[in-house]
């Protein structure tokens, strides 16, 4: 069975200058076998032309939060309301596995110091090992493509040689070999190709980071992913689908 893996991430990645209301540096990704990918993209396109009259309009968690761009129209309560209904539906039907990880920089900096090892890279590595992992569970016989949004000729060069560094090299759990067999593809994408696996990505990074940094909030966005993300037998999520470090 072919699968998508789409990665989106939230926070900044650099260690010398760190929020202190945003501390930390988070990747998610959502894994999708590809006809349920195709239904999901049909339900989102759906919603995007009845809400917003066209479906080249590309979900950004943070323009929708803030009602910015194309979104302002969402300063209409009626219609906030009827999209929000109809984005956390879609969202709650499909079935997807998100798979995060992400560097308490603060705590990476304070514990590691000048020796502490680039977030982006550190994140990956973990991502990619759990990526594998559930894949096994899921059908032994799987192969995914990975794809992430472009940002910059810069930030996309260390993004690739991330990448290349972990599946040439394998990491302590999983083998070189074992990488390049379930991992059929990794390619980028930009923003203005729409691609609503990375919408999806990124609407569940920053709910995925605000549990991190508040577990206790009631935040109705993660309540409504909690459920999709990897975990143990018991529902566990912690060091599954969710690994922070350090």
């Amino acid at each position: 069975m072919a699968y998508r893996f789409f990665l989106d991430e939230t926070g900044d990645h650099g260690l010398s200058f760190i929020d202190p209301n945003f501390p930390l540096f988070l990747l998610c990704g959502c894994l999708l076998r590809e006809d349920i990918l195709s239904e999901f993209e049909e339900e989102l396109d759906e919603l995007k032309v009845d809400i917003f009259g066209t479906k080249e309009v590309v979900f950004h968690s943070r323009n929708i939060r803030k009602c910015e761009g194309s979104f302002q129209v969402l300063f209409d309560l009626d219609l906030k309301k009827e999209f929000y209904e109809r984005l956390n539906g879609i969202i709650e039907r499909t079935e997807f596995t998100i798979i995060g990880a992400g560097v308490d920089k603060k705590e990476h900096v304070i514990k590691y110091g000048k020796g502490a090892k680039d977030p982006y890279a550190l994140s990956l590595s973990f991502i990619l090992e759990r990526l594998i992992f559930c894949l096994d569970l899921m059908d032994k016989e799987s192969r995914v493509e990975i794809v992430a949004e472009k940002r910059g000729k810069k930030e996309d060069g260390m993004l690739i040689s991330h990448y290349n560094s972990i599946i040439d090299r394998g990491t302590y759990y999983v083998s070189s070999e074992r990488f390049f067999s379930r991992i059929a593809d990794f390619q980028f994408r930009t923003k203005l190709d729409n691609v609503d696996g990375l919408q999806l990505a990124d609407l569940c990074a920053y709910p995925l980071a605000r549990h991190v940094i508040n577990p206790q909030e009631p935040y109705i966005p993660f309540k409504i992913i909690k459920r999709k993300i990897y975990c143990d037998q018991r529902g566990n999520i912690d060091g599954w689908g969710l690994k922070m470090f350090p």
